[in-house]
């Protein structure tokens, strides 16, 4: 109970601490503008209709996405879209009367509400005017989107998890209730901004505009990671966490590879470097290379890795499998099955790969989400265990990323995106599908009976297929077989045999499918366009998902 009494603290402070986040900043001009209007209960109405939408889109995310089959990324970019339109009708007086008519009307539908509200516009009128803010808000938020992703993971909605989300809404509605109350207060009480009240208005909706404005232009910069891996001399902890905090233990791990269960009091006096992984991203798999070299390197001189396996699929809970990658990836660290994401939590950890390099006394002093940054973890591993500074980070071919490559691609319809088959993509039951006559850029389409689940689309009979046009210098794809024979995957580009450019599991333009694992399949030189096509020859294939690098 300890526990989620802390987790619910930090939750609103975590909320709380939105007001200074850019997230925030589209939000407050129309809450401040929305609650000038009305009765004085109309602030309080639009804070609790906020609360309240915002808890429910968060909390029932993972059966709205399965249900809907909506790309989180297109819901982001229609509520930027919203939010600019709400900007647009702040700068006119013509719209911003239509709008409050609207949001008048909508709250005297009900008898309830009708009772409500007055004619000024009030509280009902505000729980309606909160509601829409905060469908619009929450695919912006960067947290919220990450608390989507973790839900839809997690796939549970427990007492304590409406309590957690129901604190952070809170947190983040706080300050913008004191704003709200506060700002008509300081509107009521000055000359100027009686005079100028629809000047004010415009004001405010301009900020609305230039801050989605900026939140599309730096798309993914908040959670983007640098490949740079200049050399990095320094006698000091570079890029370090503003505030170390202990780290917290392992938590709810269901077991255990390369090592007996460990805790971090065991671990005082050495250095500590927790990686966040799972095995069939791509991602992850790109950063093992400079974890299996600096374990090697430092295992002796103090450092500990550990790798904490949280899965994305589901058939990355299963033990053997983990086993056989961590043995396929010349993995000797331990490794800790996080299949409850007890320990992710524990971290309030939000991305795969995730770096927490924690000092010998216990704390974590680093963090770093993504790939990249080797030199500047490196150097830092050393200055912890106390040795000189050194140039001589190792090179793996860090890949440059690319604003034209193709993003990675989910088949299973919770995730699905730009499937062009002509068909409707049935739910859970076998169903034909066709080739379109062309596919366009980063769209895919089947062939062939297949059975769509939530997280994959599995073959149902011999030359089923599946086709995506891509954009890319490499290609994997996250495959598994259903059956207990191999699979043999026939693969094409352009329509002709992949005997060239093939990665390391396309031996004369086949791929056998013996396990649930991530496949290299194309390995250009450079970025190209291309069609690549799988084509089983036996019922049982399951395939997940395309990644792409450069």
């Amino acid at each position: 109970m300890e526990a989620l009494v802390i987790t619910w603290g930090l939750a609103f402070l975590e909320g709380f601490g939105l007001i200074i986040s850019p997230c925030i900043l589209p939000i407050l001009p129309i809450i401040l503008s929305g609650s000038l209007q009305g009765s004085k209960k109309r602030p309080l109405g639009i804070i609790i209709g906020f609360v309240l939408t915002f808890a429910v889109f968060t909390l029932f995310s993972r059966m709205l996405i399965q249900a809907t089959g909506i790309d989180l990324t297109l819901v982001r970019y229609i509520s930027y879209g919203l939010l600019f339109f709400l900007g647009m009708i702040m700068l006119s007086s013509y719209l911003t009367e239509k709008f409050s008519l609207l949001t008048q009307r909508l709250a005297n539908t009900g008898g309830s509400l009708r009772a409500l509200n007055n004619v000024e516009g009030g509280f009902g009128s505000g729980i309606v005017f909160g509601m829409l803010v905060g469908i619009i808000w929450t695919p912006c938020a960067g947290p919220i989107l990450a608390a989507v992703i973790v839900q839809t993971v997690l796939q549970q909605t427990t007492l304590a998890s409406v309590l957690t989300v129901l604190f952070f809404g809170v947190g983040a509605a706080v300050p913008m209730l004191i704003i709200v109350l506060f700002g008509r207060k300081i509107m009521a009480r000055f000359q100027f901004f009686k005079t100028h009240a629809s000047l004010m208005r415009k004001l405010l909706g301009a900020i609305i505009i230039a801050t989605v404005a900026y939140l599309v232009l730096n798309e993914g910069s908040l959670g983007a990671t640098s490949n740079t891996n200049a050399n990095v001399q320094q006698n000091q902890l570079l890029d370090g966490v503003l505030n170390p905090y202990p780290a917290p233990d392992f938590t709810n791990i269901s077991a255990w590879i390369n090592s007996p269960p460990l805790q971090m009091s065991q671990l005082r006096g050495k250095v500590v470097l927790i990686d966040f992984w799972t095995y069939s991203c791509i991602n992850c798999v790109r950063t093992l290379p400079y974890l299996n070299d600096w374990y090697k390197k430092y295992h002796n001189q103090g450092l500990v890795i550990v790798g904490v396996h949280a899965p994305e699929f589901a058939f990355e809970h299963d033990l053997n499998n983990v086993k056989a990658a961590v043995l396929n990836d010349g993995v000797h660290y331990p490794v800790a099955l996080d299949n409850q994401f007890g320990t992710w939590q524990a971290y309030q950890n939000r991305y795969w790969p995730a770096h927490y390099l924690i000092n010998k006394q216990g704390y974590v002093v680093y963090q770093h989400f993504g790939e990249g940054e080797y030199a500047t973890t490196e150097n830092n591993i050393r200055y912890l265990l106390g040795l000189n500074a050194t140039n001589a980070t190792s090179q793996f071919g860090q890949e440059e990323p690319s604003l034209s490559q193709t993003p990675e691609t989910y088949f299973g319809y919770a995730r699905a995106a730009r499937f062009m088959s002509p068909e409707t993509m049935a739910r859970d039951q076998v169903e034909q599908y066709t080739f379109p006559a062309e596919l366009a850029a980063d769209q895919w389409a089947l062939q062939g009976a297949w059975t769509v689940t939530a997280d994959k689309v599995t073959a149902e009979q011999a030359g089923a297929a599946l086709k995506m046009h891509f954009n890319a210098g490499k290609v994997y794809v996250v495959m598994g077989n259903a059956t207990s024979k191999p699979i043999t995957v026939s693969v094409t580009l352009n329509g002709e045999t992949l005997l060239h450019d093939n990665g390391n599991d396309v031996v004369n333009g086949r791929v056998t499918v013996k396990h649930y694992a991530l496949y290299a399949l194309v390995n250009f030189k450079q970025a190209r366009d291309a069609i690549l096509q799988l084509k089983t020859e036996s019922p049982g294939l399951s395939v997940y998902t395309f990644t792409f690098g450069m």
